[in-house]
């Protein structure tokens, strides 16, 4: 049987164009023409579970992600709405705090609410998506996954923590210390597993505490970072595993009288106080909005009634030139 992409192919559209076509929503008449031509040719058919599911489902998405004042999630939630709206969605924007209990009452609520689907960043990887996969509605997962099978999106994170150590130890330092994320997290794991490959292929040695465990805000890295330039031998560098811990890191550097032209520093993710950051700063630019977009995407061809198995997309993360 012909899938939804081999309509938009055919036709010359996006599968998106195909969905509205077939769930009657605003089409011009030029690429409504070419894609019924193209599912006429091909024999397609529309999923009719997916499609009476559908129609008893609103116009709207749910998008839970942990922290809306960091410039990375809201660019990712921008992406998501350009999307949606463009395929006559709205999204509804809810923060949960890393916190697993408010994401779960999320979850419900988005059930409850007869919602179109899901996209979400989960606050750990036991996310509960009972409540939504019970009623067939779709998920994506974007910057970290579930346990559950349902589409994803993230970054090479393993492939980002490789960059930004290998960018350090090429600059000159030697003792790099990471400040990760917390315990249980895919991208935390991922990024600090590739600080410690890069720390053993150079053979570098690290005391345990050269690896500390923060939350993801500014004062994580800021209290990590103190701690690490309490060491007897603390480390001459250090990689933190997002950007806010960037923050709160640089911030303790300069309280501790540190020139942070001279300390080496690497963040996984832009830091969003720019006239605060010296050129030697090495940054690993996530695709935030290409994320988002990515997910949207993903999640609309899943409302369409495509029904292929779950898939993962991987995006590359590149290191910001230097000043």
């Amino acid at each position: 049987m012909a899938t939804i992409y081999e309509v938009a192919a055919l036709a010359g559209v996006s599968p998106a164009t195909v969905s509205r076509v077939f769930n009657g929503l605003t089409v011009s008449p030029e690429k409504q023409r070419a894609v019924r031509d193209a599912a006429t040719k091909l024999a397609f058919t529309p999923n009719k579970t997916a499609r009476r599911l559908r129609k008893q489902s609103s116009e709207v998405v749910a998008l839970l992600i942990p922290d809306i004042e960091n410039p990375f999630f809201t660019a990712l939630a921008r992406g998501v709405e350009d999307r949606a709206q463009a395929s006559g969605f709205s999204v509804v924007l809810c923060n949960t705090d890393d916190d697993p209990g408010k994401e779960l009452r999320y979850l419900q609520i988005a059930a409850s609410e007869q919602m179109a689907g899901v996209i979400l960043a989960p606050a750990s990887d036991e996310a509960d998506l009972g409540a939504i996969a019970s009623l067939g509605r779709p998920v994506v997962a974007v910057d970290r996954t579930t346990p559950y099978p349902v589409d994803a999106v993230k970054v090479d994170n393993r492939a980002a923590g490789i960059a930004a150590t290998t960018a350090l130890f090429d600059a000159g330092y030697k003792r790099i210390a990471c400040i990760a994320g917390p315990v249980g997290i895919e991208a935390t794991e991922d990024r600090f597993l590739g600080w410690r490959q890069v720390m053993t292929a150079r053979r570098a040695a690290w005391p345990e505490e050269y690896l500390q465990h923060a939350n993801f805000r500014t004062d994580g890295g800021h209290a990590a970072m103190r701690a690490l330039l309490a060491l007897p031998e603390p480390p001459d560098a250090v990689l933190t595993t997002n950007n806010l811990m960037g923050v709160g890191a640089l911030q303790a550097i300069v309280e501790a009288d540190v020139d942070p032209a001279r300390y080496g520093l690497a963040v996984v993710g832009e830091l969003p106080f720019m006239f605060l950051t010296p050129p030697a700063v090495v940054q690993v630019r996530l695709p935030a909005r290409h994320l988002g977009t990515t997910a949207a995407t993903m999640l609309l061809e899943r409302i369409a009634g495509d029904a292929q198995p779950p898939r993962t997309v991987v995006l590359r993360a590149d290191l910001a030139p230097s000043l």
